[in-house]
């Protein structure tokens, strides 16, 4: 018998949370993001900043969801961060003053790997709310986006950047296709949602 998936409760500030090998998990996220993204509705224009490196296996994450969805060439979704041109905690701040210049109130979606509990490792987490990158190392940036995604690769809680940097890249590679897979159908109902207006 196939496990159900969960259903999101919007009105909580916890994340709601399926595992990267679910076989609904691209469609799951994809319901959560778009039903997420509705509590922002002034907005039209739709953006997603991939956080992340691709100098550390488990940090690569977000430029991998970048690439792929720059590779899904979807001209109504701006996309910052990818494994030629990285957002990470250098140039954060530059890249959100960048999106302010070229998007007007856009509704962002963050992307970020993050480290969690054993049991938690595999899951992808959609949420209300800004991502907080880097808190997982103990930096000190900038929140980003009003809706996040975030995909728990590794465990948290001893020696975090060794941890980082020996996640294994095939959990992490499928991780974002589910990812970009659901965003990139999200940003298709949302063009498709504003075309018919």
């Amino acid at each position: 018998m196939r496990e159900p998936a969960p259903t999101p409760d919007l009105g909580s500030n916890c994340p709601t949370r399926i595992q990267y090998t679910h076989p609904s998990a691209p469609h799951q996220c994809a319901d959560w993001l778009s039903e997420t993204l509705q509590l922002y509705p002034g907005s039209r224009e739709l953006a997603c900043i991939c956080i992340g490196t691709d100098r550390s296996t488990g940090d690569s994450l977000g430029p991998l969801v970048g690439t792929q969805l720059e590779e899904m060439t979807a001209p109504f979704l701006r996309v910052y961060g990818t494994l030629d041109e990285p957002v990470h905690a250098v140039n954060l701040e530059n890249t959100l003053l960048r999106l302010k210049k070229e998007l007007r109130n856009p509704r962002v979606i963050a992307v970020d790997a993050c480290l969690g509990q054993l049991s938690s490792v595999g899951w992808i987490q959609v949420g209300n709310g800004p991502v907080r990158p880097g808190a997982g190392v103990n930096k000190q940036l900038p929140e980003v986006g009003q809706v996040h995604v975030t995909g728990i690769v590794n465990v948290a809680g001893f020696m975090e950047y060794f941890v980082l940097q020996n996640t294994r890249l095939s959990m992490v590679m499928k991780m974002a296709q589910v990812i970009a897979s659901s965003i990139y159908s999200v940003a298709l109902s949302e063009n498709s949602r504003r075309r018919s207006l």
